[in-house]
C-alpha cells in the first residue's frame, strides 16, 4: 500500500497516519465518533486502534510477529484532536511530544486525509459494553491471602484499555521514555467470567493464540479479576478506572 510505506519512511511506523484527519460536527459528536475500536489491514499486517475515555493506542502486528505501538492521551479542542505521546515503542524521542490532529468519519470508517491521499480504519466496535474504560490496577492479592493496595509512584504507569471488545494493556514510564511491554487482542464478559484471546505479545510471541479466562466481577466501580495468568500463576487483582 503506497500510502503506507510513505509513512513508514518517515515514522518507522503506521502511527503517525493517526495524526493527519479533518473534524466535522460539535465536540461531543466527533469524540462519540471515534470511541471504540478501528482495525487496517495491509497484506498480512494488521493493526489495532482504540480510542477510549480520552486514551488513544494504536498497535502493528503481523502473524504472531509484534511490530509495533504507540498511544497516549488526547482531547478535543476547536475542532482538533490534541494528542501528548506516552510511548511510543519505534521512537521513544517523540514521548512528551505533542501533535494536533484533524479527522473524519463517515459510518463505520475512519477516513485518514494525507498529503497524497486517504487510508480508512474499519470501525469494530463502539465501546458500548459494562467493562469498556481505561483501567489501572489498584490491588492486588498478597501471599498471605490479604488484598495489597497499590499506589503507582514516580511516572511508571500501567493501564488496560477495553472498548467493546478489544483490550490492550501497557507498561511505560514516561517520564524516564520506557516501555516495558504491551499485550492484547480480544476478549468477552459474560455470566461472570471475562476471556482474552491474546493477538500481539511485545515481549513473547508464543503467547499469541492463546486465550485466558478469569472470574470477573464489577464492585463499587472496580475490576475484581481473579484466575491463572498466562504464566500458570494465581492472581487476585482490583483494577479501577482511570480518571
Amino acid at each position: 500500500m503506497k500510502t503506507i510505506m510513505i509513512l513508514k519512511k518517515y515514522s518507522s511506523s503506521v502511527s503517525l497516519l493517526l495524526f493527519m484527519l479533518i473534524f466535522t460536527t460539535s465536540v461531543h459528536a466527533q469524540s462519540n465518533a471515534v470511541t471504540g475500536a478501528w482495525e487496517l489491514r495491509d497484506g498480512d499486517e494488521q493493526h489495532q486502534l482504540l480510542f477510549q475515555d480520552g486514551f488513544y493506542f494504536h498497535t502493528a502486528y503481523q502473524g504472531n510477529r509484534f511490530i509495533s505501538s504507540q498511544g497516549g492521551t488526547y482531547e478535543i479542542k476547536d475542532n482538533t484532536l490534541k494528542a501528548k505521546v506516552l510511548f511510543n515503542t519505534s521512537d521513544s524521542t517523540s514521548v512528551g511530544t505533542g501533535m494536533d490532529v484533524p479527522f473524519t468519519v463517515s459510518g463505520s470508517r475512519l477516513s485518514i486525509q494525507l498529503w497524497d491521499g486517504k487510508i480508512s480504519f474499519d470501525r469494530t466496535d463502539d465501546s458500548k459494553a459494562p467493562l469498556a474504560g481505561v483501567w489501572h490496577i489498584t490491588g492486588r492479592m498478597a501471599e498471605d491471602g490479604k488484598m495489597a493496595a497499590i499506589h503507582q509512584t514516580g511516572t511508571r504507569q500501567t493501564y488496560k484499555v477495553l472498548t467493546g471488545t478489544r483490550f490492550q494493556w501497557v507498561a511505560i514510564d514516561p517520564g524516564k521514555k520506557q516501555f516495558s511491554g504491551t499485550g492484547g487482542g480480544t476478549y468477552t464478559f459474560k455470566d461472570g467470567k471475562y476471556t482474552e484471546h491474546i493477538k500481539f505479545f511485545s515481549r513473547d510471541s508464543s503467547r499469541v493464540g492463546a486465550a485466558l479466562t478469569f472470574d470477573a466481577k464489577l464492585e463499587d466501580g472496580n475490576w475484581n479479576h481473579s484466575g491463572l495468568s498466562s504464566k500458570g500463576a494465581k492472581i487476585h487483582e482490583i483494577w479501577s478506572r482511570v480518571k
